[in-house]
């Protein structure tokens, strides 16, 4: 399957999801900033309201591009422990990441929000949405956030992902909604026809016109 752009992927999947329609007890989430732009149609279709949910990964010391975890800004983490053990990685030096990303976080979604607050997850229905998954990392952080944060139930919806993905995250969601499962996975950009960077100043606009 192939999406035009976000915001038809974000249609697409908004009819998945037509059983949280008007749904008091539930909150659109999205990861940015393309999973923002995602998630902003799929508000908009179901009248929920949206706001974002921000994760930061936690690099290796001599590659900070390979992921030994992730945290947001209240510092619910996950580690990837395996990855973690086979480089000797020290708790200092997780530790320290820990919190310069953590605050990194809080930065960045005190810029999306511009300052207004967040909405509560407690006891809510929570829908977490990107423009597509790759090896799920981000994903597993961001379900560990909003259990973190007391969420009810904890929803996946993307519009790609690979199977292995899919199957580790159904370990930790109540729910997983995707449109593809391609057996063949290259990039999540190669299955859009426009994948373009969304800027910082996009998902602000999104967030404001519906918070």
């Amino acid at each position: 399957m192939i999406f035009h752009d976000r915001q038809e992927a974000g249609k697409k999947l908004s009819l998945a999801l037509l059983k949280y329609k008007n749904d008091k007890n539930t909150i659109i989430l999205g990861l940015p900033r393309g999973g923002v732009v995602v998630a902003a149609e799929i508000a908009k279709a179901l009248d929920l309201p949206l706001d974002v949910m921000v994760i930061r990964k936690i690099g290796a010391p001599m590659n900070h591009e390979l992921a030994i975890g992730a945290t947001d800004e209240l510092g619910h983490m996950v580690l990837n422990e395996e990855i973690i053990d086979s480089l000797g990685v020290t708790q200092d030096y997780i530790d320290k990441e820990k919190v310069k990303e953590q605050k990194l976080a809080e930065d960045r979604l005190n810029r999306y929000r511009q300052n207004r607050p967040p909405l509560s997850l407690k006891g809510k229905t929570v829908v977490l949405i990107d423009d597509g998954l790759a090896t799920g990392a981000t994903m597993r952080a961001a379900i560990h956030s909003a259990k973190g944060k007391k969420a009810k139930k904890v929803i996946v919806a993307v519009p790609v992902a690979p199977p292995e993905t899919i199957e580790k995250l159904r370990k930790e969601a109540d729910e997983i909604v995707c449109l593809d499962i391609p057996a063949f996975f290259g990039a999540v950009g190669a299955f859009y026809e426009i994948f373009d960077q969304t800027s910082d100043e996009e998902v602000m606009k999104l967030l404001t016109h519906k918070s």
